[in-house]
C-alpha cells in the first residue's frame, strides 16, 4: 500500500458494543460503538472511546448514541457518522487524500433484507465503493482458524453485545442458524436491575458493565473465584452514597435467566442439525466466540448441560474481525460473501 494506491481495503466487524477495523492484517481500530453528537447542529463531536467517556456524563447540548441495537443499525445517521469517523482513524495514518474503499463487513446471521441494506447504505455513504458482507458466525469460524470450506460440520456460538449467533457451518455455507437477541447487553441490564432491586443502589450502564467484567460468572461455584467487586452509587430512596460489595455468586443468580435462554438456543440449533453434521460437531466440539465467551464458567456450564465439549476461541473478542480480515484477502475464493 504505497502513498498513491487508489483502493484501500478494510475489514470491519460492526458490533453492538465494539467496532474493530482491520487494515493490512493489523487491527488498527478497536473502539466502542458509540458517537457523541451536538444536539443543536448534529455535528460529530467524538467517536469510539472518547464518546464512551462522555456516556452518562453529558450536558443538554451533547447526546451520546449507540447506533447499533441488537446487532442492527437503529440510528442511521449516527451509524454513518460512526463508520466515517472510524474509517478516518485508519486513513489519517496512511494517506494524504481519500482513496476509494473496499470493505468487508460482518453482519448478524439473522439479518433481514432491510437490515442488510441499512448496513450497505451506511457504508457507502461513509465512503465505501465496493462493499461486501459476511455473516458473523462464518467470520468467527474463519477467525478461529477452522476450515469452513471442508465437508464437515463445525458449530460456532458467537455471543456479542446485542445478539447471540449460533450456526452450523459446512462446505462454505451456514447449514442451520439461530440468532437470538439475548447477549452481553441483556446481562448488563439484568445486573443494573438486580442492583436496584436487591441492594437499593442506582447503577449506570458503565458500572453494570464493570460489575459484569469483574465478577460476572455463569456458575455459582468457580475453581478460582474473583474478588468481590465494590460498587459505589446513590441509594434509590435517600440518594445518600452507598458502598456495596458484589460477589460472583450473586451475579450468577441474577443473569441465570439470560444464560438459560442462550442454552435453549444452542439446543434448538442442535435439534435442526442434520445427523451427519451432528456427529462431526460431537467429535469437534463447539466453539465459543465474542465477548460473552469471556464470562467465567460459561464453557464448563454449557459442556455439562449439553454433553458436547465447548472450546473458547483464543482471542474471542477479535475472532469475527480476524475472520472478516481473512475474507477481505480471499474475496474471489469465498463464494458466501454477500454483495
Amino acid at each position: 500500500m504505497g502513498l498513491f494506491s487508489f483502493t484501500q481495503e478494510i475489514a470491519i466487524d460492526l458490533g453492538t458494543a465494539n467496532t474493530v477495523i482491520i487494515h493490512n492484517d493489523k487491527i488498527v481500530v478497536d473502539e466502542p460503538s458509540m458517537v457523541a453528537l451536538d444536539k443543536r447542529t448534529d455535528k460529530l463531536l467524538a467517536v469510539g472511546e472518547k464518546a464512551r467517556l462522555m456516556h452518562g456524563k453529558t450536558n443538554e447540548n451533547i447526546r451520546t448514541i449507540r447506533p447499533l441495537r441488537d446487532g442492527v443499525i437503529a440510528d442511521f445517521y449516527a451509524a454513518e457518522q460512526m463508520i466515517r469517523g472510524m474509517v478516518k482513524m485508519v486513513s489519517s495514518k496512511s494517506h494524504w487524500f481519500s482513496p476509494s474503499l473496499r470493505m468487508v463487513i460482518g453482519i448478524p446471521s439473522g439479518s433481514t433484507e432491510v437490515e442488510i441494506r441499512a448496513v450497505r447504505d451506511s457504508s457507502e455513504h461513509a465512503g465505501g465503493r465496493d462493499v461486501y458482507m459476511i455473516y458473523e458466525p462464518m467470520a468467527a469460524a474463519i477467525g478461529i482458524g477452522l476450515d469452513v470450506q471442508a465437508p464437515e460440520g463445525n458449530m460456532i456460538v458467537d455471543i456479542g453485545g446485542g445478539t447471540t449467533e449460533i450456526a452450523v457451518i459446512s462446505l462454505g455455507g451456514i447449514v442451520s442458524n439461530n440468532s437470538i437477541r439475548v447477549a452481553g447487553d441483556d446481562l448488563t441490564n439484568d445486573i443494573q436491575e438486580y442492583m436496584g432491586r436487591q441492594h437499593n443502589v442506582k447503577v449506570g450502564e458503565r458500572t453494570a458493565e464493570l460489575i459484569k467484567i469483574n465478577v460476572g460468572s455463569a456458575l455459582t461455584e468457580l475453581d478460582n473465584p474473583p474478588e468481590d467487586y465494590v460498587v459505589h452509587g446513590p441509594n434509590r430512596m435517600t440518594a445518600l452514597p452507598m458502598e456495596v460489595p458484589v460477589s460472583y455468586q450473586e451475579i450468577a443468580h441474577c443473569i441465570e435467566k439470560s444464560i438459560s435462554k442462550i442454552e435453549a438456543a444452542v439446543l434448538n440449533a442442535l435439534e435442526h442439525t442434520p445427523p451427519e453434521l451432528y456427529a462431526d460437531i460431537v467429535h469437534n466440539g463447539i466453539w465459543l466466540a465474542g465477548g460473552g465467551a469471556l464470562l467465567r464458567g460459561l464453557d464448563k456450564r454449557l459442556t455439562d448441560k449439553i454433553g458436547i465439549p465447548f472450546h473458547i476461541a483464543e482471542d474471542p473478542l477479535h475472532a469475527v474481525a480476524k475472520g472478516t480480515g481473512v475474507a477481505l484477502k480471499n474475496i474471489d475464493q469465498f463464494s458466501f460473501l454477500i454483495r
